[in-house]
């Protein structure tokens, strides 16, 4: 008699006693921090590894690109390698490969070698997060899923904000190499708790299907040409550079191709049929959304408060830190409200709640102190707890298999593309939004203007009484004029891209109700203790 899903289900979470599923919980959760951590930690150690290896700014940020670039090709691949060679060879083997890529990143002596190593360290990565995503879906029952990832989101939100604070402080105290030594330590303990602890799932049968050869070379151009746009395109000034133009071509040709070939294929490398799931494509849209709203606000803010308000690296980097503190103190209790209240609520209130921050924010101003950005973080930080887990739930426990593994692979790539797409649409945000202003600006600046005379006139008089000469005060007047319009002109362009993350959340609330009304059976039980 065939055994049903029900039984299948208890099979197998009565493979794992109650404390060796929570040291595979420690091994996935060492591993995604290995993952997320990276991205952002490097980034601070960027300006020493050019004066060390003697590169450029267009040829360090390969550094950055390579690995971004790696990681999103094969993040959509997880789940075809997962049911290829096994969860837990593909899982261990992924973590052991970033972790010997590392080291070779820390002991390489030139730019192309340290490139070619992020590029092997991006294709490991990848497995860190959706993985073991897939994994914890389906070792812990449903009734402990939501304080488990609650424990997990601590690691995947978390780790993005205390990057650039620990790179910072690892480049002054060491050098740039120790950025990527610090992560053998922590791959050696992940990958040996995987190899001892974790079993294949029940539910793939390894080496089954065949090799979706096209559908990988279509998705690899694709995304590749796709990430190297979003990358590059800003500096190239978009499709004013041949490259760029070319590449988005042949970026938008290669993924129709790739959507129409896993479409009509029996055994595709990315399973997207798997989106006629309405949680699943609701989530995953929103995924990207998040990722839109996480990677854009650590992007621009740094910036901000460097350039603008002139804080140093580290001021900066302590500036998130309660933010992050406030997801790891929010992300548990939310755990244990996902068996009770419906997903589609606390996302509802963690998308509104993260818009009003950027809101608080939006209110920027010349004598902004620092309150007035810390407090808005921490609400940020406190959102991040809401939607993060929910939205995970909610999108990915009602898939099982094969369809699991798939899903979570295009579930972290929506939300790491929506980061990139992020990134790249705030940075010409920002800057055309910052010309817009600045030519606003400069029409009060003439000498029909009472006020501008009256303070040209004050300034003129300062430089004048500190010793400077006629001529050299008047120039010096202008200077600080200046300076004045330009600081204003960024505080509007900063305070208008806050806006756009805020509306962004907002405009895509209504995908919420594609979600499953009420609290998913799947998630319905306790609260999820050891058992």
């Amino acid at each position: 008699m065939p055994t049903s899903s029900a039984e299948q289900t208890h099979q197998e979470y009565s493979d794992y006693t109650g404390l060796i599923r929570w040291v595979i919980l420690v091994a996935v959760m060492l591993g995604t921090i290995l993952e997320v951590l990276d991205v952002s930690i490097v980034n601070v150690a960027i300006p020493d590894m050019m004066g060390n290896l003697g590169a450029t700014i267009d040829e360090i940020g390969w550094v950055s690109t390579g690995y971004i670039i790696s990681n999103v090709i094969v993040l959509p691949l997880t789940g075809w390698l997962s049911t290829h060679f096994g969860r837990k060879r593909y899982l261990a083997g992924s973590i052991i490969l970033f972790t010997i890529a590392s080291f070779m990143c820390g002991i390489s002596h030139s730019l192309n070698e340290l490139i070619f190593f992020r590029i092997i360290q991006g294709a490991g990565g990848a497995a860190l997060i959706s993985t073991a995503q897939a994994t914890l879906i389906e070792v812990f029952p449903p009734q402990q899923l939501g304080v488990v990832q609650g424990i997990y989101s601590i690691g995947v939100v978390v780790a993005p904000t205390i990057g650039p604070t620990i790179g910072g402080w690892i480049t002054d105290n060491y050098s740039w190499p120790w950025i990527f030594f610090v992560n053998i330590p922590i791959g050696i303990t992940a990958a040996t708790l995987v190899i001892l602890f974790l079993k294949d799932s029940r539910f793939q049968k390894r080496g089954s299907a065949k090799v979706d050869f096209p559908g990988i070379f279509f998705l690899a151009v694709g995304l590749g040409c796709m990430q190297t746009v979003l990358e590059k395109g800003e500096r190239d000034d978009w499709f004013q550079s041949d490259f760029i133009a070319r590449l988005t071509v042949i970026s938008v040709i290669a993924l129709i191709i790739f959507v129409y070939w896993e479409l009509k294929t029996t055994d595709p490398a990315v399973n997207l049929r798997i989106l006629k799931n309405r949680s699943f494509m609701a989530g995953t849209l929103f995924a990207s959304v998040l990722g839109f709203g996480l990677y854009g606000v650590v992007f621009i803010l740094p910036i901000f408060l460097q350039d603008v308000r002139n804080y140093t690296a580290e001021q900066t980097g302590l500036m998130f830190l309660p933010g992050g503190l406030a997801t790891m103190f929010v992300a548990p209790i939310i755990g244990r409200l996902v068996n009770k209240v419906s997903p589609r609520i606390l996302v509802f209130i963690g998308a509104v709640t993260f818009a009003y921050s950027m809101f608080m924010i939006y209110t920027l101003s010349p004598n902004t102190g620092p309150e007035q950005i810390f407090v808005p973080l921490i609400i940020r930080g406190a959102a991040m707890g809401f939607i993060f887990i929910p939205l995970t739930l909610a999108a990915l426990t009602g898939l099982r298999g094969k369809d699991l593994a798939y899903g979570t692979g295009l579930f972290n790539l929506m939300r790491q593309l929506g980061g990139s797409i992020g990134i790249a649409f705030l940075s010409t945000y920002v800057d055309n939004r910052m010309n817009f202003h600045r030519s606003y600006l400069v029409q009060d600046i003439n000498v029909y203007n009472p006020a501008y005379q009256i303070r040209l006139a004050n300034l003129e008089h300062a430089f004048l009484a500190k010793g400077a000469t006629p001529y050299i005060a008047v120039r010096q007047a202008y200077g600080v004029l200046d300076g004045i319009v330009q600081q204003q002109s960024a505080i509007m362009a900063y305070s208008d891209a806050l806006l756009i993350i805020a509306i962004s959340f907002v405009v895509t609330l209504p995908l919420l109700l594609l979600f499953k009304k009420g609290v998913p059976e799947h998630l319905q039980g306790g609260g999820g203790g050891m058992h």
